[in-house]
């Protein structure tokens, strides 16, 4: 068939659609499982998960499933507390807590879950398929897994990013493309500097590495798969068409948001995280324009400082404070079975090959 390729063939999947590992709650093991089931590769965003939550989603996702997933980690990245930039933006915020009546936590000892633990998860566990984003893995943990015969999966949104990850002897590469909802996965440049095109990416990592890769990057349907396989893609990878859907764990307002949204409702910001990530512009993303994106502190520092509010605003459902990340494509979001999607992709891509054949 049209749609089987060597990158379907290495993941042992039998369609090229992947579920993009969106962290923060919303990749439930019903959606993984769901999207697996149907012949795709579903994939658990454990980013933001401890090593015990990872190991409980992956005993739920094999009970979903007998099929490959994938589970995908974000690389550490160094932690640079800027004291004056971290005084400046708690004072910022605290207008937000007041209003929400809740006090502004301190900054924590610690920022995100352990990766080294999170990691011999992935390796006890015998993983399928690990993905991961925010730069290149250790070649001690390339080597542990490719002794488990895991697949991994890199992401770049640069040809020098791909060359580099292709240099670890991964299986893949994500192409991300500046159209893709939620953190940008720039590693060797800034990333102002990675906010290439999706149609424009592919075929130029594709002609530079001997790998396959994955499309990423505001496609939603039958016509940005082909096109996407046409450009030398091996799959592509899509977000945002399953945020909406029925085994989303995303926040009901949320979902409202995104099947309300149009292409002209997402932006660039650094403001909830303090790294480059597409999601609806709000409220939130509006009351800090004042402040300079050089004045924001890094990530993980800024999301440290604001995950406590966006948490809370979730709890008392202000939207308007909430981080939704989302792509471009966003018209043709809708409330559906994670099955539903996944056919409905299937059906569009071959009538769109049809009518190309005709």
């Amino acid at each position: 068939m049209w749609y089987e390729t060597a990158l379907t063939k290495t993941l042992n999947i039998k369609l090229p659609i992947i579920q993009a590992p969106m962290a923060g709650g919303a990749t439930t093991p019903e959606l993984v499982g769901s999207v697996s089931n149907c012949g795709g590769l579903g994939s658990l965003g454990a980013g933001y998960m401890d090593a015990e939550a990872m190991r409980n989603s992956i005993h739920k996702i094999r009970e979903l499933t007998n099929n490959p997933f994938a589970v995908n980690l974000f690389i550490p990245e160094p932690v640079d507390i800027q004291e004056r930039k971290v005084r400046t933006m708690t004072e910022t915020l605290q207008s937000f807590y007041d209003e929400l009546g809740i006090e502004q936590p301190p900054l924590p000892d610690v920022y995100g879950p352990q990766f080294e633990q999170q990691m011999e998860v992935i390796i006890e566990e015998k993983i399928p398929v690990f993905s991961f984003t925010f730069g290149t893995l250790e070649n001690k943990w390339i080597d542990r897994l490719k002794a488990n015969r895991t697949k991994m999966i890199g992401t770049a949104t640069t040809v020098k990013e791909a060359k580099q990850l292709e240099g670890l002897n991964v299986d893949a590469i994500v192409a991300q493309g500046s159209e893709a909802g939620g953190h940008r996965g720039a590693f060797a440049g800034s990333a102002e500097d990675s906010m290439i095109g999706t149609m424009a990416l592919v075929p130029q990592i594709v002609d530079t590495v001997q790998i396959p890769v994955i499309a990423a990057g505001g496609i939603m349907e039958g016509r940005g798969l082909l096109a996407s396989l046409s450009l030398g893609a091996g799959a592509v990878q899509m977000g945002t068409a399953f945020l909406p859907t029925i085994e989303s764990g995303a926040h009901p307002l949320y979902k409202s948001a995104l099947i309300e949204a149009t292409e002209e409702d997402t932006i660039i910001t650094t403001m909830f995280s303090g790294k480059a990530a597409r999601g609806l512009k709000n409220e939130f993303i509006g009351r800090l324009k004042s402040v300079a994106v050089d004045e924001v502190p890094d990530y993980p520092v800024q999301n440290a400082l604001t995950q406590p509010l966006r948490k809370e605003a979730a709890k008392q459902g202000r939207a308007e404070w909430m981080s939704m990340w989302a792509g471009q494509g966003l018209r043709l979001t809708e409330v559906v079975g994670a099955k539903q999607v996944m056919d409905r992709i299937m059906d569009e891509a071959n009538s769109a090959l049809r009518r190309l054949q005709n």
